[in-house]
């Protein structure tokens, strides 16, 4: 290699380690590391990304876990982010980003270390407020992959042939199967609805308002309102994986709020306004934004 490019390298590396506040993505029940595709490049431009692998469900270490007899629970996978973060991070405060159940995880850790967290942003995340509807559970017993991946995403190009027959072909493997199994056996029905009040760092909430995974949105939207420090946003004809279905959105809300805590909200995004659309009144709407989504 050239030693010019070389050297250009090193220094791109030393700049990213030279930045506060590492950000670590976790991701959800249904997804792996690589659903932050769509989010991983936009955000290292201006933070140091770590996405830890908390859940490869045909991994020794997790199978070691279950043979032993241990549950796959959210205590049990916080603690798993807690030593990845010790053992191969070690620059707190962090920027905590949970997609779904990785919200949970995200919330249980920064009750549980309150002073190894900066700021917390959750995408449709679980265990807020009611039930979650399973059709996950649903797609794994009756081997109906379409349908799980479907029940994600609100426009229906975002559930392609392919993605279905690369989640079949997943689940063909009888370890990885047996992870998903147990996973969802040892977080169903999890709430941290109690660890809402005792979270005091400043977070970022973002749903969709066509998310077919969280039963009651509106319901959760409240929920949140209870974290001390909080900001909504509601984004229209997005289902559970914003994420991924309005990435260049998500990308932009969560460097803003990251960095400058996102003054304000543009009122197509307002909670107020979603929640008196639904006929469950909140707080007073905020003034625009320039982000579009």
């Amino acid at each position: 290699m050239n030693p010019s490019v070389r050297n250009l390298l090193d220094l791109h590396r030393l700049h990213a380690f030279d930045r506060e506040n590492p950000l670590i993505l976790v991701n959800g029940l249904a997804e792996q590391s690589v659903s932050w595709f769509a989010n991983r490049r936009s955000w290292s431009r201006h933070f140091d990304v770590k996405i830890p692998e908390l859940l490869v469900y045909d991994g020794a270490s997790l199978h070691r876990h279950i043979d032993a007899g241990g549950e796959v629970s959210i205590d049990y996978l916080t603690e798993r982010l807690a030593a990845y973060l010790n053992e191969f991070v070690q620059r707190p405060p962090y920027n905590l980003v949970g997609s779904s159940l990785g919200g949970q995880i995200i919330a249980t850790f920064a009750v549980r270390y309150p002073e190894l967290v900066s700021k917390l942003v959750f995408i449709c995340p679980s265990g807020f407020y009611g039930d979650e509807n399973l059709p996950m559970m649903e797609g794994v017993r009756r081997s109906q992959y379409d349908t799980l991946v479907k029940s994600v995403f609100h426009r229906r190009q975002f559930a392609s042939e392919e993605l279905v027959n690369v989640i079949a072909k997943k689940f063909q493997n009888r370890e990885w199967k047996k992870g998903v199994l147990r996973t969802l056996r040892g977080t169903l029905g999890h709430s941290v609805a109690d660890l809402l009040d005792k979270i005091p760092h400043p977070s970022l909430t973002i749903w969709g308002t066509e998310d077919k995974v969280i039963a009651d949105v509106a319901g959760s939207v409240r929920a949140a309102e209870r974290i001390l420090k909080v900001r909504q946003v509601v984004i229209p004809k997005c289902g559970h994986a914003p994420q991924i279905e309005k990435s260049h959105l998500v990308n932009q809300l969560v460097t803003r709020f990251l960095r400058d805590g996102l003054k304000t909200i543009p009122p197509q995004l307002d909670p107020g306004r979603y929640l008196a659309k639904e006929g469950n009144p909140s707080r007073p709407p905020s003034v625009a934004a320039a982000v579009r989504p």
